[in-house]
């Protein structure tokens, strides 16, 4: 069974920091690209960060550069999002995917995630 499940979110104020964790089981992580996009009520769903594990290349949305950071641990077949200085911005339900397209798609509409997770809630207030 495919899953990907989400930890790590939760209520920190403005400043603060939170790191994220998507764990996932039942396909081959190596072959993949991960990655976290984050959906705020009445907004579209926005790519965050991903790490394409092929060759670990990296993406992040320009509004987070500089205080998040992605990363992964293979023999955990984990993908964490360490997030800092977060702001009121920062504030959605957090999902991890999964998807065989390369990590450029993280920035467009081209992203349909072959797996997603339930989600986990990022709160931050000022």
């Amino acid at each position: 069974e495919v899953q990907l499940v989400e930890s790590g979110g939760g209520s920190v104020q403005a400043g603060g920091s939170l790191r994220l964790s998507c764990t996932a089981s039942g396909f081959t992580f190596e072959d993949y690209t991960i990655g976290w996009f984050r959906q705020a009520p009445g907004k579209e769903r926005e790519g965050v960060s991903c790490i394409d594990m092929r060759d670990r290349s990296t993406y992040y949305t320009d509004s987070v550069k500089g205080r998040f950071a992605i990363s992964s641990d293979n023999a955990k077949n984990t993908v964490y999002l360490q997030m800092n200085s977060l702001n009121s911005e920062d504030t959605a339900v957090y999902y991890c995917s999964a998807d065989t397209r390369p990590w450029w798609y993280c920035s467009g509409y081209g992203w349909a995630g072959d797996y997603w997770g339930r989600g986990t809630q990022v709160t931050v207030s000022s």
